[in-house]
C-alpha cells in the first residue's frame, strides 16, 4: 500500500475538529478519502444545531440512534461497501454498526480504531460491558489513541495490537487571529463547554467563591450549554454570582472573540477523553489550568510552562492554581505566549501528516 492511500473514516458524527482534520486530508494528493457519519448531528454537543454542508468526500449513513445514559446506540444500514478501499478507520465501539463492522463487516478488511481514552467504569457490571465491547479491537491493524493517555491505555489493554498517538488537532486560525484584550478589567477565568458535573463545574465555582471571598479582582466567563448550571450556582454565595457571566452556547467561530476577552483557560473535568477546547486555549494564548484526567491537558500542558494540572476532584488544588495565576498577571502573560507557541505545531495539516505516517507504518507490515 504505497503511493495513493485510499481510506474509509467512519465516524459518529461530524464535529467541528474531525472536520478540521478531514479537511487536511482530503487536500493531499496521496490519499484518496471517504467519510461516513452514523448520524447527522450529536444532541448534547456542545455547540449550536446549524445547517450541515457535506463535502463532497462525506455522507451521512442512513439510521437512527437510541440514547443510552451517557452514550449513544448507532443503528446503520445501507454501509458502504469497503472492499474497494485500503484501510478503514472506525471511531465508535459503543454502537450496533459499530460492533457489527468489528465484529462480521470487516472481518476481510485492514482495519484501524481511532479513539480517546476509555472512561474508567463504577462497577463491576459496567467494567465487563466495556470490556465485552472493546474486545474486537483485538483483531484490528492498530489502534490510534488520541493523546498520549489514550494510546498507553490501549496499549495496556491490547498488547499484540499496533498502537499509534496522534491527538487532535484542528484549525486555531480564528483563535490565533483573535487579538487579545488588554484593559484595567479584573482577571477572567474561561470555561467553555457542557455545564455538567463530568466537566468538573461544580468544582470550578466553589473554586471560584473562594476566590471571590479572599477579596481578589476576579471573574468567570462561562460558555456552553447550559445544562446543571442553575443547580449548581443555587448553592453559590450571591457575592460569587455576580462575578459570573453565563455567555450561554456560541457557534465556534464565535468562540475566539469570548477566548480573547478571557486571561486565564479552566477546564476541570473528573474525566475527559482530550478536550478540544484546550487546543483553542492555546491558539488563543491563554494560560491552561487543567484537572489530571483531561487527556489534551496532559499532551498540551507542560506545568510551569503554559499552565498547570492540579488532581481531578481536588477543590482545594484547583482553588491554589485559580489563585497563583489571578495573582501573578505577569506570569499568566508569560504562560499564555508560550501555549500560542505550541499551538503551531498542532495544525490540520500536522495531524493529517501524522496519519499519512501511520497508513505508511501498517503498510509495512503486509
Amino acid at each position: 500500500m504505497r503511493g495513493r492511500y485510499r481510506v474509509t473514516f467512519v465516524t459518529i458524527s461530524p464535529s467541528p475538529y474531525q472536520r478540521d482534520l478531514f479537511a487536511a486530508l482530503s487536500t493531499r494528493d496521496d490519499l484518496e478519502l471517504k467519510v461516513h457519519y452514523m448520524e447527522a448531528a450529536w444532541p448534547d454537543f456542545p455547540w449550536p444545531d446549524a445547517p450541515l454542508q457535506l463535502r463532497p468526500f462525506e455522507r451521512v449513513i442512513p439510521g437512527f440512534s437510541i440514547p443510552l445514559r451517557v452514550a449513544r446506540i448507532h443503528i446503520n444500514w445501507s454501509l458502504p461497501d469497503f472492499r474497494s478501499g485500503d484501510v478503514v478507520v472506525l471511531s465508535s465501539f459503543t454502537s450496533w454498526t459499530g460492533q457489527w463492522l468489528m465484529r462480521h463487516g470487516l472481518r476481510a478488511q485492514r482495519w484501524l480504531f481511532w479513539g480517546e481514552r476509555l472512561r474508567k467504569q463504577p462497577n463491576r457490571s459496567r467494567e465487563i460491558v466495556q470490556r465485552t465491547l472493546i474486545a474486537p479491537l483485538s483483531n484490528a491493524s492498530g489502534v490510534v489513541g488520541i493523546g498520549r493517555a489514550a494510546e498507553l491505555d490501549y496499549a495496556n489493554r491490547f498488547p499484540q495490537t499496533r498502537h499509534f498517538c496522534i491527538p487532535y488537532h484542528c484549525d486555531l486560525k480564528g483563535f490565533l487571529d483573535a487579538k487579545r484584550e488588554s484593559s484595567s478589567r479584573p482577571m477572567t477565568f474561561l470555561f467553555c463547554g457542557r455545564m455538567i458535573r463530568r466537566k468538573g463545574v461544580d468544582l470550578l465555582l466553589h473554586a471560584f467563591e473562594r476566590l471571590v471571598a479572599k477579596k481578589l479582582d476576579v471573574t468567570l466567563r462561562l460558555v456552553g450549554r447550559e445544562a446543571d448550571l442553575p443547580e449548581f450556582l443555587a448553592g453559590i454565595s450571591q457575592a460569587a454570582r455576580t462575578r459570573i457571566c453565563y455567555e450561554g452556547i456560541q457557534p465556534p467561530e464565535r468562540l475566539p472573540e469570548y477566548f480573547a476577552r478571557s486571561d486565564i483557560f479552566v477546564l476541570p473535568s473528573r474525566h475527559d477523553g482530550w478536550g478540544v477546547v484546550v487546543n483553542q486555549a492555546l491558539g488563543a494564548g491563554l494560560p491552561v489550568i487543567t484537572s489530571d484526567a483531561v487527556g489534551a491537558g496532559i499532551d498540551l500542558v507542560e506545568d510551569g510552562v503554559n499552565g498547570l494540572k492540579f488532581g481531578a476532584g481536588d477543590v482545594d488544588a484547583l482553588e491554589r492554581t485559580m489563585e497563583l495565576l489571578a495573582t501573578n498577571p505577569r506570569l499568566a502573560q508569560e504562560w499564555g505566549n508560550a501555549s500560542r507557541q505550541k499551538a503551531l505545531a498542532i495544525t490540520p495539516q500536522a495531524g493529517a501528516q501524522k496519519w499519512i505516517q501511520v497508513l505508511e507504518s501498517i503498510a509495512s507490515d503486509t
